[in-house]
């Protein structure tokens, strides 16, 4: 009986944090770069809790290449 409590714990402590884990990785902004200049040309925020800009770029982004 112990033994199942303690996977049962151990299983839910886990479960949170791959669902942390996944809540986070969607919610980092892309930030579309050109590949021509080298320079941002658009940030697409997924979460409204920051508004990044390109004068304003996150220090963790998905970096997108565009033409």
């Amino acid at each position: 009986m112990k033994n199942i409590l303690v996977n049962s714990i151990a299983f839910l402590a886990i479960s949170a944090g791959v669902a942390y884990a996944f809540n986070y990785a969607l919610s980092i902004p892309d930030v579309k770069f050109s590949y021509s200049s080298d320079k941002c040309v658009e940030v697409i925020n997924y979460s409204d809790s920051y508004k990044y800009s390109c004068e304003n770029l996150p220090t963790k982004f998905n970096h997108i290449w565009v033409e």
